[in-house]
């Protein structure tokens, strides 16, 4: 039977949340970001969005490791059926929190997997609905003091001081970080 070791792992991905997840979980794995332009159509639906961009990560990377099962993931927040990136600036990042807190809105991952030696691909979207506590702009202003949140889909880290921000979550935790770890590694058994 095949360990987790035993697979050859690609995280086409330079996320430090999806690496740790990675390790925690007990894989052995090399980095190989994918430098491609992330799709960014308003006229797609959320979960089409991160699909897109999953398969468009791992296709970056698959022809480089033919072997090896490349993992390519895309993260976004949806609130009202809009997609909430990366901000741009501090600004950008208290707007998005402004609209979040006291509401419930739904983290989507996309998870593309190919080994291209075999043709075999699998692509899976992971959805969690996180609800907000209430915070005023003080809070706001605050939390965003206590994480660097440019790098971050919906301008927050749940693995970082969440519990100030978060009041629950329904679903996947590791999917609010970053990676659905329970769906990925189902996924990477079937190899």
């Amino acid at each position: 039977m095949l360990t987790r070791n035993d697979l050859a792992l690609v995280l086409a991905s330079s996320s430090p949340r999806r690496r740790d997840l990675l390790t925690e979980a007990g894989y052995a794995f090399q980095v190989v970001p994918a430098d491609v332009e992330e799709i960014e159509d308003p006229t797609l639906d959320v979960e089409e969005l991160v699909r897109r961009n999953a398969v468009l990560k791992a296709q970056a990377i698959a022809g480089r490791f033919p072997e090896s099962i490349v993992i390519g993931s895309d993260t976004l927040v949806a609130l009202d059926g809009v997609a909430l990136g990366k901000p741009k600036d501090l600004d950008e990042a208290f707007g998005m929190l402004s609209r979040l807190v006291g509401r419930t809105h739904i983290v989507l991952t996309g998870v593309c997997l190919i080994r291209a030696s075999d043709g075999v691909e699998k692509l899976f979207v992971e959805e969690t609905r996180v609800t907000f506590r209430p915070l005023g702009p003080d809070q706001i202003r605050r939390y965003l003091g206590m994480i660097h949140p440019l790098d971050k889909a919906g301008s927050y880290a749940a693995q970082e001081h969440g519990d100030f921000i978060i009041e629950r979550t329904e679903g996947s935790w590791t999917n609010v970080v970053g990676l659905p770890m329970e769906k990925l590694a189902a996924a990477l058994a079937t190899f």
